[in-house]
């Protein structure tokens, strides 16, 4: 019974790190957290975290490199097969899934309120450069993270420490490489790009302007993107699960 509980958890595992990638939480080509990053994050033993990438690895889903710049890095191209495994992580996990992206939106939103109530002129230089860090990324990873450091400004901008731990903490759980959102595949993160960029202008521009109500509308509708990625993966993933199943 151990080893089929045990096999069982390293498929759990291996799942959620396919889904991972599905919805662009790590991009193609980006580097994964070592071992002892993941296991936290999964909460599972280094053990379990190994065999997931030992099996991921083998599918030809992620790459092992030598060398100082070596690591683990998610392929460039990957195999549409593994794709059954996102349809059953999501399947296990879709109401609570929606219920974590309500929160997010809600805790963005009360942040970017209060943020457009207390910024100082230090926050609004912080934000506007950080805005132009975002305009100046490549698209991709680099864009992904200057993402994350424009939001991170704006949290900031809230001056509440309680809030902005919750936040992180929640994301943390939501997503594996927070304060980083989903990014979307390859046919949909330049998509993504092209609004969030539209987005972040307006929701820097609210609080900069003052206008509290504002901002936590943009924001609030702004981080529903994260579940709209999920959608199309979640959806992706059912139809090309069932043309397996079919043939």
């Amino acid at each position: 019974m151990a080893d089929t509980d045990d096999a069982s958890l390293v498929e759990r595992v291996t799942d959620r790190l396919i889904t991972a990638v599905a919805v662009g939480e790590f991009l193609p080509g980006t580097r994964l957290p070592a071992e002892r990053d993941l296991s936290p994050l999964l909460g599972v033993g280094r053990t379990t975290v190994r065999a997931a990438l030992d099996d991921l690895s083998t599918r030809g889903l992620i790459e092992r490199r030598r060398g100082r710049s070596g690591g683990t890095f998610v392929a460039e191209d990957w195999p549409a097969s593994i794709v059954v495994g996102v349809d059953r992580w999501f399947e296990e996990r879709w109401s609570d899934l929606v219920d974590a992206c309500t929160a997010s939106s809600m805790l963005h939103s009360s942040l970017a309120r209060l943020a457009a109530e207390r910024r100082t002129d230090a926050d609004i230089a912080a934000m506007r450069g950080r805005l132009d860090d975002f305009h100046a990324a490549e698209s991709g990873d680099p864009k992904q993270r200057a993402d994350s450091l424009l939001h991170l400004a704006i949290i900031d901008a809230a001056h509440n420490t309680a809030l902005r731990d919750i936040l992180l903490e929640h994301e943390r759980h939501l997503s594996l490489s927070a304060p980083a959102h989903p990014w979307g595949d390859r046919g949909s993160h330049r998509r993504m790009e092209t609004r969030a960029a539209r987005e972040h202008d307006a929701i820097v521009d609210a609080i900069v302007q003052a206008t509290p109500d504002e901002a936590a509308e943009l924001a609030r509708r702004h981080v529903q993107i994260d579940l709209e990625l999920f959608t199309e993966a979640r959806e992706f993933a059912r139809r090309r699960a069932a043309e397996a199943a079919a043939g």
